[in-house]
């Protein structure tokens, strides 16, 4: 049981860690302090999800729906070249804001964005549904297993929160016009990569 438990905090945490569209938005707005709660616990829930399906043996939907993960990926890496282009733009105009500073995005718009981010990434079904699947495949027993997928859930929530909420402690760096612009073009970069990425693949 503590065995199919490290195993499921470990793989999760150190898969959803890797810098990725989905951190870099909550990253973003963890800054801003803006929609903190609502983003951490949608990404959080959203891997709950993805992460059950997987261990539940979801992954064979791809082999009866072949074309799923080229649609899934097309329509990606439009979001996140368009999402990419936002950020280019607000470097260039040198917008920049935390908490109290100007208009706070509408919640509605936010957490449609973060649902695009989420659901249109074909990497994070990769990470889901395959890897993390594909591990649990080791721990037969239903305890063991259940083990995993609670512990890699648990990989989720805390990471997500300690990404929102520990974003704040870089507030005294993002008080500069300068460095929200390379914040800004960093995830426009950074956005743009993963879409040509997806393109590629």
């Amino acid at each position: 049981m503590l065995s199919a438990a490290l195993t499921g905090y470990v793989t999760a945490f150190s898969l959803i860690m890797a810098i990725g569209a989905q951190n870099a938005f909550v990253l973003r707005h963890g800054l801003m302090r803006e929609h903190v709660l609502p983003l951490v616990l949608f990404c959080a829930i959203s891997d709950t999800i993805l992460i059950a399906a997987g261990v539940a043996g979801f992954g064979s939907v791809t082999a009866i729906y072949p074309a799923l993960p080229k649609i899934m990926a097309l329509a990606g890496a439009a979001f996140l070249f368009g999402y990419g282009a936002l950020r280019f733009h607000a470097a260039w105009k040198g917008t920049h804001r935390l908490q109290g500073e100007g208009r706070s995005a509408p919640l509605g718009r936010t957490m449609l964005a973060m649902a695009a981010i989420t659901w249109l990434n074909p990497h994070v079904y990769l990470d889901t549904l395959g890897l993390i699947g594909a591990v649990s495949t080791r721990f037969e027993p239903a305890p063991q297993k259940l083990a995993y997928t609670l512990a890699a859930v648990a990989a989720s929530f805390s990471f997500f929160f300690t990404l929102g909420y520990g974003a704040r402690l870089l507030a005294p760096v993002m008080q500069s016009r300068r460095a929200w612009q390379i914040l800004d073009l960093g995830i426009g970069l950074l956005m743009w990569a993963i879409a040509i990425s997806l393109l590629r693949a």
